[in-house]
């Protein structure tokens, strides 16, 4: 299969990798820690045990189907694909594995926006509800850039990782509305993601004095 974008794809590559130096490194290794399996497994078992004492099971299917679900996804994609990364090796890179699509960028598309989709019900207040927007956008797009920029993807890996990622986020919405009706019928099911909105009520009322000010 071609590649229409090609020649951006290393343009950009060759470009950043010239322009490299060790303090440029060292923060952009911070913003791809923010994508990092490691990362990304801690806040899921956070997360998860959150549900768990709070007996939110939808939401901890939905959690576990969403993230880890896509991020397998999305290696068997790397599998598929079987595209060489920019740069194997060098002074400050040394990547192994396949390249397209992001791992880490799809794992914080999947990790950010659904933790977006999980606290966007309960805000009321529309700054609340835009800062939450602007986080989760600003957290993929540092991950995102700062895998082309330290040479271990090139551009159409990172697009595509977060394509892929929205689309995997609204397919999980979508599959999952007949379970949500099904729960809001029986008594003794756990509603998601009303349930949680009881959680967060004291943010609500923090919004809603800070509007008053």
């Amino acid at each position: 299969m071609v590649n229409p974008l090609s020649g951006p794809d290393h343009e950009v590559a060759r470009w950043f990798h010239a322009h490299l130096t060790q303090t440029f490194v060292g923060v952009l290794r911070t913003f791809t820690e923010l994508g990092s399996g490691e990362w990304i497994g801690l806040i899921l078992f956070a997360v998860m045990l959150f549900f768990v004492w709070k007996r939110l099971w939808l939401s901890l299917v939905t959690l576990v189907v969403a993230v880890p679900g896509g991020m397998l996804l999305n290696e068997w994609v790397k599998l598929l694909v079987h595209r060489q990364r920019p740069f194997v090796d060098g002074p400050f890179a040394d990547w192994s594995g396949y390249s397209f699509a992001s791992g880490h960028t799809i794992g914080a598309t999947l990790l950010y926006g659904q933790l977006l989709l999980f606290i966007l019900p309960c805000l009321k207040a529309r700054h609340w509800r835009l800062l939450s927007i602007l986080s989760a956008i600003s957290l993929v797009s540092l991950v995102g850039f700062s895998r082309i920029a330290l040479g271990a993807h090139f551009l159409t890996d990172v697009l595509a990782a977060v394509f892929f990622g929205i689309i995997w986020l609204a397919l999980c919405v979508v599959l999952s509305r007949p379970i949500r009706r099904g729960s809001l019928r029986s008594p003794a099911a756990v509603i998601f993601p009303e349930d949680i909105e009881s959680v967060l009520v004291p943010v609500e009322r923090v919004a809603q004095r800070d509007s008053n000010f």
